[in-house]
């Protein structure tokens, strides 16, 4: 029997688990409704648990029959402060709060996996760390269970790293998708507050006007943009809020811009925030006022080991048939803190499409949107690709998913 096969028994159970997280969101590194339902979803598996101290998250340990090394699987447990707007009969019951990004899912198919890999116990010739983690929207969690000791929960540091990440949009459910090097970009939160010296609107010749000087700024970020990084090597410097003033005929003493920057390599990294920081200074030098940066680096770029992979590919092509996985030709400009865990141990990042049937993956609303919604029949996906992550790096052969190329080949 297929491992799917085996995860789409465990279906009924897991959508009531996912249900249940979705209709009680919570945000950042407290979580302990989602904590609480985690830790009963464990129950009876015979894993070595263990909560965090700084954050509410799980961290369990399931031995393997045979001595080997350790890997290890993520799941993010994190919402939103979204307000849904589904009209699903499991929507949100918390206000401004929603799964939008699909952490349910994650959760809910990481404890599938949990399952699955307890009932093959005596196949594993190692150890499997399951990461039940808090705090990925923005928080850093994935770093502060590092510090914690996450990847030496065996008692070893694991050889291996695995997390996937569920889509609403651009794939239907089940196709997965990754590659080797950059699979998500570095973030980098940047707040800029430029200040002059206020007066009347009709006499801005007696004042430092700070507006001017905030909006030639923006348009100068986009020109270093392209002038100074290396188009193969991109980045993306995108203003999403300007704040100035309070009526038409004042000059205001400041003005405040708030960006994003998305890199995708330590050195365009390092161009652009001294691009950034050169572009503002001088800016505001031509005009006359002066500008404060607060530059915070939030994630680093994701960066999958090359042959980890390889090793994702094909697992995912065994697990859910090969027709249903193929290589991401680029890598995407969001973020994720699962790339702490990649800057300690090789692993990959792997996207997994949930778009539900009968809605078009080309126009479905994306991840974060409050009318994201995401299939259920991604969840017996999610569980199986990643217990076949981590039963194939431990050794146990996988009986691959029926009417696919390498269930046709086995059976000749």
């Amino acid at each position: 029997m297929s491992l799917l096969h085996e995860a789409r028994d465990l279906a009924p159970a897991l959508t009531e688990l996912r249900h249940a997280l979705h209709r009680e969101p919570e945000l950042g590194l407290d979580l302990p409704l989602t904590q609480a339902k985690i830790l009963a979803a464990l129950d009876g598996l015979g894993l070595e648990i263990r909560t965090g101290t700084a954050l509410s998250s799980v961290t369990a340990v399931l031995r393997g029959a045979r001595p080997g090394p350790a890997v290890l699987l993520r799941g993010d447990m994190d919402a939103l402060p979204v307000q849904e707007d589904t009209g699903l009969p499991y929507a949100s019951v918390l206000d401004g709060r929603m799964h939008a990004c699909g952490h349910d899912l994650h959760v809910t198919g990481l404890v599938g996996a949990a399952r699955l890999l307890a009932a093959r116990r005596e196949e594993l010739a190692g150890d499997v760390v399951l990461m039940f983690q808090p705090g990925e929207e923005g928080q850093g969690g994935a770093r502060i269970m590092i510090d914690e000791g996450v990847l030496d929960a065996a008692g070893e540091r694991v050889v291996a790293a695995y997390a996937l990440h569920v889509i609403s949009t651009g794939a239907p459910t089940g196709f997965a998708a990754t590659r080797p090097g950059p699979m998500l970009a570095a973030s980098d939160a940047v707040e800029v507050t430029v200040r002059g010296r206020g007066g009347h609107g009709s006499s801005p010749h007696s004042a430092a006007d700070p507006v001017p000087a905030m909006c030639a700024m923006v348009t100068a970020l986009q020109t270093a943009v392209t002038r100074e990084i290396d188009v193969f090597d991109p980045a993306v410097v995108t203003v999403g809020r300007i704040e100035a003033g309070t009526a038409a005929n004042v000059i205001p003493e400041t003005a405040r811009f708030a960006a994003t920057v998305r890199t995708f390599s330590d050195a365009s990294h390092a161009r652009v925030r001294a691009a950034f920081e050169r572009t503002v200074h001088g800016v505001a030098a031509a005009h006359g006022v002066s500008a404060e940066i607060d530059y915070v680096e939030q994630y680093p770029p994701t960066v999958n080991d090359t042959d980890e992979a390889a090793f994702a590919l094909e697992t995912a092509r065994q697990v859910l048939g090969a027709d249903h996985v193929f290589e991401a030709p680029k890598p995407m400009a969001g973020a994720e803190d699962f790339s702490f865990v990649l800057r300690n141990v090789p692993g990959a990042f792997v996207g997994l499409g949930a778009c539900p049937p009968g809605t078009d993956p080309a126009t479905a609303p994306m991840n974060h949107s409050p009318q994201a919604v995401y299939d259920d029949d991604a969840l017996p996906h999610a569980a199986a690709l990643l217990a076949g992550l981590a039963l194939r790096r431990l050794g146990a052969p996988l009986t691959p998913e029926a009417g696919s190329p390498l269930a046709a080949s086995t059976a000749e």
